[in-house]
């Protein structure tokens, strides 16, 4: 009987310890959670700060949209789609869909960018939700090939892809939640395996900050400081980068408390490329994403108060129709990425059975292909546009943003991206007449015709009263002053000549 009553002792007992394990384990990965955890809250906000972020890309685009494409702009888009409309006949709408087959007009394409800045607006308001999110997304996907070689940057696809899925949001289901973090895991981790397999040397051999900052597209002064920082801190930097790209990511699947671990981590990173670049909305939309990594308990915990429950108030509990729908788009969106990544990564072909489901998502950016800067530019050339009357005296034109005078900088301007002057960043980096920087040449003709549209996108014409004879673009190579060079001089920039781009031309060299 004593040995019996023992026996029951230490069995309670191990239940006991097993009990306090359990229960560590339980605050370790899921902390104190309150009743069933929720996230009704964080999706009501998560939408409305997304609203926030398509008012600021609509708005920016707008404010260039006719000198970029339009009737007198650079790429005028009436050119570009009566050319997909021989080259494609009737699939060109489907392969390139967009309002602008209607009307491509400056005022259409105005009216466009000013229609999705007021449905942006009411979505923060939470006016029609789940009428705005399918227009904005509309809207968005037209000004994306609209835009052609000027919106053709990742943040533009991931804006997409993010504002399809939040079509579905406020319908509640955690299906479409769990798609935004999938979503997010392949923005950091394909641009983490994008900088292993370039086979780019400064990555490989932890130097790529040694000259991101200051090769980078339109670095402001925070730029110019973290360039000035120890070459051991910033080989540290790159090895902290490929853990938040390639480790990091993968937390965001893990139960609650490693997830927000995941969601800090990536947003204290996103912050500290916001105080050394200009990156548009792009970090503000990952962060974004983040957002839903938490729940409500959490979010209240932060930052308490009766205006969060009404956030969540219009996000109804998910019905079996609402997810269903997530898991039919869940299995639409896992597919096509997985086996996309899966032909990226290995350098095959697509599968036949996926091959068209994937270039039609690819095609309409409901799915695509991240790699945030696999490759570091070692060098800084800049190109220099001047125009003359007698090919003699050359004056500058001046952008407002892209490095040009050395005693100047960029400010700090996210969310605005200056769509012309990233553009002349890549064109530098490439012969005049390549992907890149075929546009170059239509620049230069607008230049020679005075187009208002066009001028208007820079900072100082110096021609206001009529256009120059003839014009031509100078490479130059620039890089950031020492600290001692700084102090002596006062510049930002150290600038030495490269050699012509494109040579002397004028209009009656150039075949209509």
């Amino acid at each position: 009987m004593v040995k019996h009553v023992k026996t029951v002792r230490g069995s309670m007992g191990a239940t006991a310890s097993e009990g306090r394990t359990s229960g560590l384990w339980q605050r370790l990965l899921w902390g104190d959670v309150r009743g069933r955890s929720t996230c009704y809250i964080v999706i009501g906000l998560f939408l409305r700060l997304l609203g926030v972020i398509y008012l600021a890309a609509f708005a920016s685009f707008g404010a260039q949209v006719t000198g970029l494409v339009g009737s007198e702009g650079i790429l005028p888009l009436t050119q570009d789609l009566a050319a997909l409309q021989e080259k494609h006949g009737e699939l060109a709408p489907l392969l390139f869909p967009g309002v602008f087959w209607f009307d491509a007009s400056d005022l259409a394409l105005q009216a466009t960018c000013l229609a999705g800045a007021v449905a942006a607006l009411l979505l923060v308001l939470n006016i029609a939700t789940r009428l705005m999110l399918p227009l904005l997304f509309v809207l968005y996907l037209s000004l994306v090939y609209a835009g052609q070689v000027f919106m053709n940057f990742q943040w533009d696809f991931m804006l997409l892809e993010a504002g399809f899925l939040a079509i579905f949001l406020p319908w509640g289901s955690p299906v479409i939640v769990w798609l935004m973090h999938w979503l997010l895991f392949r923005v950091r981790f394909q641009s983490g395996v994008a900088k292993l397999m370039s086979g780019d040397e400064s990555w490989a051999g932890f130097t790529a900050l040694d000259c991101y900052f200051e090769t980078q597209p339109i670095p402001h002064m925070g730029a110019w400081f973290a360039h000035q920082l120890p070459e051991w801190l910033l080989r540290a930097g790159t090895g902290w980068t490929f853990f938040l790209e390639l480790v990091v990511p993968f937390m965001v699947f893990l139960p609650r408390r490693p997830r927000f671990v995941a969601a800090w981590l990536t947003i204290i990173m996103q912050l500290m490329i916001m105080a050394t670049s200009n990156h548009n909305f792009f970090n503000l939309l990952t962060i974004l994403l983040c957002l839903l990594l938490f729940d409500d308990q959490a979010v209240k915990a932060v930052a308490g108060g009766r205006w969060l429950n009404r956030l969540g108030e219009h996000i109804p509990r998910p019905g079996r129709l609402a997810n269903g729908v997530g898991l039919l788009v869940a299995a639409a969106i896992v597919s096509t990425s997985v086996t996309m990544m899966w032909a990226v990564w290995g350098k095959r072909d697509l599968p036949a059975v996926m091959d068209k489901p994937v270039r039609w998502a690819v095609q309409w950016h409901l799915v695509n292909n991240y790699h945030v800067f696999p490759v570091i530019t070692m060098e800084r050339p800049e190109l220099v546009v001047e125009g003359s009357d007698d090919g003699i005296f050359w004056q500058p034109y001046v952008f407002r943003f892209k490095a040009g005078d050395p005693a100047r900088i960029a400010p700090f301007i996210m969310p605005h991206q200056p769509r012309l002057d990233w553009q002349m960043w890549f064109a530098a980096l490439s012969p005049p007449h390549s992907r890149t920087a075929y546009w170059i040449t239509d620049f230069r003709q607008r230049l020679l015709e005075g187009s208002p549209d066009v001028l208007a996108l820079l900072s100082r014409n110096p021609f206001p009263d009529e256009p120059p004879e003839y014009i031509r673009v100078r490479a130059e190579s620039y890089r950031f002053t020492t600290a001692d060079e700084r102090r002596d001089s006062g510049n930002w920039w150290v600038v030495e000549p490269l050699g012509m781009y494109l040579p002397p031309a004028g209009l009656q060299h150039i075949a209509p």
